[in-house]
């Protein structure tokens, strides 16, 4: 039988290292490590879920009361956000699944069921009807025009929605989810498994202009964060509804990402980016990707199923044992080498936020310690 001590070595290991953190970060928004330091992003910022959602995590198995404190200040902080309304754009739900849906699952908080109600309305208001898309940014900059833009990372957004329809009993939200997956379907999975990072509609006819290359090297490359964003998202529409075509879906994403993993299952940061350029790995990547395998090896069930939980394992594995910075006291981070924004030249060859929460939810899987808060 395998040895799997070294599941809740990882474990031990990661809540050690996140308490060490949680003295200097606090109730903090962590984005990238650089020199080591985690640097601290504003509340607005997209990222701003995943370390109340790692302290969720770990409270969820341990109980600590500290690490519970400071997740709820975090989602306190995001008040200003919520309600100051000009800065929210899709990412509401990273956001507030990860720090108001935590905290309702976890404590039953009436005031965190009502701060995740308000951030599903508002982000089911971004719902294009003619093009059935829910578009990603606002125009950040004067004369941006940015209206007919929807990109795959909106796949990890769309279980607010499903969860609101299941608290309220109003199925608007979900219909608006089903309606959004449904153009990725149409839209952002390639035949041959890989997938779009953006998507340009003409935002009055709701007609597809043209696909971007948005973090990937080009238009019809293959962003590795991107197919990670597929496999898990279109593995919990599946589990939100039943839907086959999203099971047959991720099941083509999966398969494309994983048969061109390298041995140490962390792909670079696009499959089809230049050689020169494939040097420059993206662990949050594998990170996601793992917890999403697991998850999809549990829906699909049987031998198959099986395959993706264990290629799930070893990519957990993996990170642990070739990328963890354990014992580093120099390194805040968890897991080294991810690529936030290639093109822009953004957080390279770095540990990243949302690759620590995705390794620690991946770990949480294994060990069966949910909820799971996008379930």
């Amino acid at each position: 039988m395998e040895d799997r001590s070294w599941v809740e070595e990882a474990w031990s290991k990661s809540a050690g290292k996140t308490m060490v953190n949680l003295r200097r970060i606090g109730a903090g928004f962590p984005h990238a490590s650089k020199g080591g330091v985690y640097d601290l992003a504003g509340p607005e910022w997209w990222t701003a879920g995943f370390w109340p959602g790692m302290l969720w995590l770990f409270y969820g198995e341990s109980g600590s009361l500290e690490m519970k404190a400071a997740a709820e200040e975090c989602e306190a902080r995001l008040d200003k956000v919520l309600d100051g309304y000009v800065r929210l754009d899709h990412d509401l739900g990273f956001m507030w699944t990860l720090t108001s849906v935590a905290n309702y699952k976890l404590t039953g908080s009436e005031i965190s069921r009502i701060r995740a109600m308000k951030a599903a309305n508002y982000l089911a208001a971004r719902f294009n009807l003619n093009g059935r898309y829910i578009r990603a940014w606002n125009p950040w900059q004067e004369g941006e025009q940015n209206e007919g833009i929807a990109i795959i990372d909106c796949c990890m957004n769309i279980p607010l929605l499903f969860w609101a329809t299941r608290i309220s009993g109003d199925p608007r939200f979900a219909h608006i989810a089903n309606a959004h997956m449904d153009t990725v379907l149409r839209h952002f999975i390639r035949e041959d498994g890989s997938v779009s990072h953006i998507i340009h509609f003409d935002a009055e006819t709701g007609e597809r202009i043209e696909s971007l290359g948005g973090q990937g090297y080009g238009p019809e490359s293959a962003w590795s964060r991107g197919s990670a964003w597929a496999i898990y998202g279109l593995a919990l529409a599946y589990h939100h509804t039943g839907r086959d075509a999203y099971l047959t879906a991720a099941h083509r994403a999966a398969n494309f990402f994983l048969s061109r993993l390298p041995e140490d299952q962390v792909p670079p940061w696009d499959f089809r980016a230049p050689e020169p350029l494939q040097k420059f790995k993206d662990s949050s990547a594998s990170a996601c990707a793992a917890s999403g395998l697991i998850l999809l090896g549990e829906k699909t069930g049987g031998s198959e199923g099986a395959f993706y939980r264990a290629r799930g394992e070893r990519i957990l594995k993996s990170l642990y044992e070739s990328y963890g910075a354990w014992g580093n006291d120099n390194e805040e981070g968890l897991i080294l080498h991810g690529t936030s924004n290639y093109p822009q030249g953004s957080n390279i060859d770095v540990p990243l936020i949302y690759g620590d929460y995705f390794f620690i939810e991946g770990l949480a899987r294994l060990k069966d310690c949910g909820p799971f808060y996008w379930e």
